[in-house]
């Protein structure tokens, strides 16, 4: 099961590295969809989702506050939320169908790394 959620994490991870990122560089009439979304917005949703990304490993893998990895994939089931929610008002049902998809794998994470295998912490010596 560990190594199974070291996957679906590094991949969502890189998923949404590269949305939020790109939702922080690009200009914002570029980023103009079918549904007009304030500019600050989508700036905040653009860093929400590269701290996501950025949760959903480093934690895990510094050994440095495990437990915020499921947070992390709560967080980015959030936004997925609203993205499906979103989408599925301008119409683009197959878009809310992947949306749908990369939710599910983001509560798979936050289930898998709350119950079925936390991180381990950082050993302690005395």
């Amino acid at each position: 099961m560990t190594y199974a959620l070291w996957i679906v994490q590094s991949l969502l991870a890189l998923l949404f590295l590269f949305a939020g990122g790109m939702k922080l560089v690009l200009p914002l009439e570029q980023l103009a969809g079918p549904i007009t979304l304030p500019g600050p917005l989508l700036r905040f949703i653009g860093v929400a989702e590269a701290l996501g990304a950025l949760g959903l490993i480093l934690p895990g893998l510094l050994r440095i506050r495990p437990g915020l990895t499921p947070l992390a994939a709560a967080g980015l089931v959030i936004i997925m939320l609203g993205a499906i929610v979103l989408t599925l008002v301008a119409g683009l049902v197959a878009v809310a169908l992947i949306s749908l998809v990369v939710g599910l794998l983001a509560a798979f994470v936050a289930y898998g790394r709350w119950r079925l295998a936390p991180h381990p912490g950082r050993a302690r010596f005395a």
